[in-house]
C-alpha cells in the first residue's frame, strides 16, 4: 500500500513545522532608525494633552518601494505582534488602550516620504490629529487623539501585501501634558501672591470712594449754581378767622 513516509516517519511531522517557520526564517530587516518627537525650530505644540509630533522616516525604508509604512502606536512596554493585520479588532484605533494595547495608523506609500527631503518641507506627522473619526468603527486606522497621558512608544513597521519586511527600533517612552483640574491651580502659583491681593483690594476700595466723593462734588455742584434749586425752610403760616358781620351784628330785636 503507499506509504506517504515510507522510511522516516518523523518527516511527515516536521515537514509543516518547517513551513510555518519558512516566513519567519526569512526575517524582518532591522532598520537603524529610532523614531523621536520632532526638533523643527518653528513647530509649536510638540507635545499637547493628546496629541505629539514625530519627524517622518524619510531615508529610511530605502529599497521598499512596494511596502506600505504603517505607524505603530503602543503603551510603553506593552507588547506587539508584527503579524497582526492593520484595520482589524486587534488593531483598531477604537479598542485602544484597553483590550487593544497597540494600534496601526498613518499608512503610506515610500513615495510620500521622498529622500532626500525637499528644502522648505516640514517633514513631521502629528499623532492623534483625527477627531472626525476617533469614535467610527469603520475606520480602524483612525488618527485618532491619545487617551491619556502615556507614556506611549512609537515605531515604523513596513508591509508588503500583508507580510512585514521592515521595521525600525521603538522610540523612547513620550509622556504628553496633563491638564490640572481648577481645584488644583494655587494662587501663588499663578503669580498672584497674598500680598499683591491686599493691594488690589485696597485700590479697589480707594476707587469706589474717590468715585463715591466726585459725584458728591458734582451734585452739590449744580445745586449752589442754581437759585431755583435751593430749598429753605418753609415758614409757618398762621390763618385768621373772620366772622361775617351780616349774621352775627344784626340786633336779635330787629328780627
Amino acid at each position: 500500500r503507499p506509504h506517504s513516509c515510507p522510511r522516516h516517519p518523523g518527516a511527515c511531522t516536521m515537514l509543516p513545522l518547517l513551513l510555518l517557520l519558512l516566513p519567519a526564517a526569512h526575517g524582518i530587516a532591522q532598520l537603524k532608525y529610532k523614531p523621536a518627537l520632532t526638533k523643527e525650530p518653528p513647530l509649536e505644540g510638540v507635545t499637547t494633552a493628546s496629541t505629539f509630533v514625530i519627524d517622518q522616516p524619510r531615508c529610511v525604508f530605502r529599497g521598499y518601494d512596494n511596502a506600505v509604512i504603517w505607524l505603530v502606536v503602543a503603551l510603553d512596554k506593552a507588547p506587539f505582534n508584527n503579524t497582526a493585520a492593520p484595520g482589524t479588532s486587534e488593531t483598531a484605533f477604537q479598542d485602544f488602550p484597553d483590550p487593544v494595547r497597540a494600534y496601526m495608523t498613518l499608512n503610506t506609500t515610500l513615495s510620500n516620504y521622498p529622500c532626500p527631503k525637499p528644502d522648505g518641507d516640514i517633514a513631521v506627522l502629528r499623532v492623534g490629529s483625527e477627531t472626525s473619526c476617533a469614535g467610527d468603527r469603520m475606520r480602524p486606522t483612525c488618527n485618532g487623539p491619545l487617551p491619556g497621558p502615556g507614556p506611549y512608544r512609537v515605531k515604523f513597521l513596513a508591509l508588503e501585501g500583508s507580510v512585514p519586511v521592515a521595521e525600525t527600533d521603538w522610540s523612547t517612552p513620550i509622556t504628553l501634558r496633563e491638564a490640572k483640574p481648577p481645584s488644583s491651580i494655587s494662587v501663588t502659583d499663578s503669580g498672584h501672591s497674598a500680598g499683591m491681593i491686599a493691594i488690589t483690594t485696597i485700590l479697589s476700595i480707594l476707587f469706589a470712594i474717590l468715585l463715591a466723593a466726585l459725584v458728591a462734588t458734582l451734585f452739590w455742584g449744580s445745586d449752589s449754581c442754581g437759585g431755583s434749586s435751593t430749598f429753605s425752610k418753609p415758614e409757618s403760616v398762621t390763618v385768621r378767622r373772620y366772622n361775617t358781620h351780616h349774621v352775627y351784628d344784626q340786633p336779635a330785636a330787629r328780627l
